[in-house]
């Protein structure tokens, strides 16, 4: 058997709105119309691949396509239905001689457990934690692999007694189960870096309510992984969703002839890309990770992380220096590409088989942070716009008027995000002697009246 990306020519005046009641209300406050990607694709289209002998798997509303699992023959019968476009494999199940691509989800686990307030202090979170600010009032998902132990982990006793955990979808056609012990733990380590809460480990964003979505599957890398990617934005969409992690990339498959190109990344050409400059453009957030593969052979960030209007995160360390392992741009079409940096080297994590702190590495891990960064922020400006947020994250980057391909904007600062002033501003103005800047073991800081600060008003 094999899985199709089947393409439908209209919507057969499809009727049926895809949209609850939480994002009906989103779309009424940022004014933002309906319009034909609200409405779900042609039920009796979907009936008529049915009726064929396919096994319809999900649909996206947005491109308007299904994808489905049937035989050769099924396909063929399929391609003939006067209402579809195009049919394309985009995966194989019955060849065990293909050796996948390896995933890069993340660098690197360590089992040391440094202190998780590092990766906060970094953009000056912990100045918007003590004024309140954890997320409340924003719903985020995370799409990823599995989440091990999500049921258990006391990281999460908190979302879970308090009702913040609002619901688990699964779009993967996987072996593995979502969660429990047997689950990937990808997306645990992930979604415990925004939502953990607990006396040794607080995530950034804690306060805000959750989904906890599957799209990737182990035992293979193909095409149906970014559909099945697409399928879950848009329940996001349909959820009501505010701000979506990601922590997931594509670009090399199991079979060359799907391998992504440079050249076509533009954010209009992959699926995936052309979905999330849609959610964008639906009122929606998108944090993407930019990729861990700067030192192979395709050195550029991944799909979806080209699109347009998201924020794709690259890593750094504690120095702030970017790390040997971030995906770097820009995009085919010229843009700045990643668009900011957070700490992704030496993370603080949890381990969802042992319920501990250890520590890791990659933009896997710097992408949910910035994204409960987002949600604090948006918790304190909850009538902007997902555009004016990403705007006021990208102008408090250290890089902001000289960005480039490599760190993009930079490392974002919460307080000036938040406040319009930088922390080192704050500081320098308290002083009660001028302050100047001093090289230290190769990196610039501040000295003012005998103590000494990083560039982002903390003190060391």
């Amino acid at each position: 058997m094999t899985f199709w990306f089947v393409l439908f020519t209209d919507k057969g005046g499809s009727d049926k709105l895809a949209l609850g009641t939480e994002a009906l209300a989103l779309r009424t406050q940022r004014g933002i119309a309906i319009d034909s990607l609200d409405y779900a694709v042609c039920p009796l289209y979907v009936e008529s691949l049915r009726q064929k002998g396919a096994r319809v798997c999900h649909t996206t509303r947005w491109l308007n396509g299904a994808t489905i699992e049937a035989t050769l023959d099924v396909a063929s019968a399929i391609q003939n239905l006067p209402f579809v476009k195009s049919i394309e494999a985009s995966r194989f199940t019955d060849d065990g001689n293909i050796e996948a691509p390896q995933k890069r989800l993340h660098e690197r686990l360590f089992d040391e457990t440094p202190d998780f307030r590092e990766q906060l202090e970094l953009f000056n979170l912990h100045r918007l934690h003590e004024l309140g600010y954890r997320g409340q009032g924003i719903t985020m998902a995370v799409i990823d692999g599995g989440f091990a132990n999500l049921q258990t982990l006391t990281v999460f006793d908190s979302i879970r007694k308090n009702g913040q955990l609002l619901g688990e979808y699964d779009f993967a056609e996987d072996e593995t189960p979502f969660s429990g012990t047997e689950a990937a733990e990808h997306g645990s380590m992930c979604l415990g870096l925004i939502a953990g809460n607990r006396e040794d480990y607080q995530g950034a964003a804690n306060q805000a309510k959750f989904y906890a979505m599957r799209s990737e599957e182990v035992g293979n890398e193909s095409p149906k992984e970014p559909d099945n990617w697409v399928a879950a934005v848009e329940k996001c969409d349909s959820l009501g969703v505010w701000i979506v992690s990601t922590s997931l990339g594509y670009s090399q498959f199991d079979y060359q002839e799907w391998n992504y190109t440079y050249n076509h990344l533009d954010g209009k050409t992959y699926r995936a890309s052309r979905a999330a400059t849609i959610a964008a453009r639906k009122g929606m957030l998108l944090c993407t990770a930019a990729g861990n593969s700067a030192t192979t052979d395709w050195p550029w960030i991944n799909v979806p992380a080209d699109a347009d209007s998201t924020l794709t995160v690259g890593a750094v360390g504690k120095d702030s220096i970017l790390t040997y392992f971030s995906s770097i741009g820009p995009t085919a079409d010229g843009r700045i590409k990643p668009d900011v940096l957070a700490l992704g080297f030496g993370a603080t994590i949890i381990n969802p088989a042992t319920d501990e702190l250890r520590s890791g590495n990659g933009t896997s891990f710097a992408t949910p942070l910035l994204a409960g960064f987002a949600a604090c922020l948006w918790s304190a400006y909850p009538t902007e716009t997902n555009m004016q947020i990403r705007e006021r994250i990208i102008r408090s980057a250290h890089m902001a008027d000289e960005a480039d391909g490599n760190y993009g904007y930079g490392i974002p600062d919460a307080w000036k995000a938040y406040s319009g002033q930088t922390a080192i501003q704050e500081t320098l103005e308290r002083g009660t002697t001028d302050a100047k800047k001093v090289l230290l073991d190769g990196h610039i800081i501040i000295e003012r009246d005998g103590e000494r600060y990083t560039l982002t008003g903390q003190k060391l």
